[in-house]
C-alpha cells in the first residue's frame, strides 16, 4: 500500500510540473482571409492581417495589426521583450510559395544604431519567435533539477518512515 501511495505521489508531481504551461484559446480563430477590412480609422479605410508573437513577450498570442505594421510594433503591441528575452536572435517564419522562410533580425543591432532598414515590416501570417537568453535556459534548468531533487527527497523521507 505504501509504495502505491509512494508512486501516486511522484507521478501527480511529475504531472503537475508538466501541466504547468498555460495555453491560448483560439476557438474563435477563423484562419480565412489573409487581410482583413477594419472599416475607417480617422476618415481612411485600412487592411489588417494576422500575426503570431511567441516566446519572450509579455503578451504572447495571435495579433491581428494594420498590414504596414514592422516587426517593432508588434513586439510593442504584445507589452515588449522580457528582461530574458535574446533581442540578438529574433526570427520570423515567413510562409511562401517556395516554402517557410525564416528572417532573422538582430533587434540589438537595431538599438545600437537606430538604422530603421533593419526593422522589416511584416507579412500575413508571419511568426515571430523571440527566444530565450542562454542564463534564462540555464535557470530553467537548474529549477527544473531542484523540483526533481525535492521529488527524489520526499521518496526518501516516506521510505524511511515505514522502516
Amino acid at each position: 500500500m505504501k509504495k502505491i501511495l509512494i508512486i501516486i505521489f511522484v507521478v501527480g508531481m511529475i504531472f503537475g510540473l508538466w501541466a504547468q504551461t498555460e495555453g491560448s484559446d483560439f476557438s474563435t480563430y477563423n484562419p480565412g482571409a489573409v487581410y482583413q477590412y477594419s472599416g475607417s480609422l480617422t476618415g481612411t479605410e485600412q487592411l489588417k492581417i494576422r500575426t503570431y508573437i511567441w516566446g519572450q513577450v509579455r503578451k504572447p498570442g495571435l495579433y491581428i495589426v494594420p498590414d504596414d505594421t514592422d516587426l517593432l510594433t508588434l513586439i510593442s503591441s504584445a507589452g515588449g521583450p522580457t528582461e530574458n528575452a535574446k533581442l540578438s536572435k529574433v526570427k520570423i517564419i515567413r510562409s511562401t510559395m517556395d516554402g517557410d522562410k525564416i528572417i532573422e533580425v538582430d533587434l540589438k543591432e537595431y538599438l545600437d544604431t537606430g538604422q530603421p532598414e533593419l526593422i522589416p515590416v511584416l507579412k500575413p501570417g508571419d511568426t515571430v519567435i523571440i527566444s530565450g537568453s542562454t542564463y534564462y535556459a540555464f535557470t530553467k534548468a537548474v529549477n527544473w533539477l531542484s523540483e526533481i531533487a525535492v521529488i527524489l527527497s520526499v521518496y526518501v523521507a516516506i521510505s524511511n518512515i515505514s522502516k
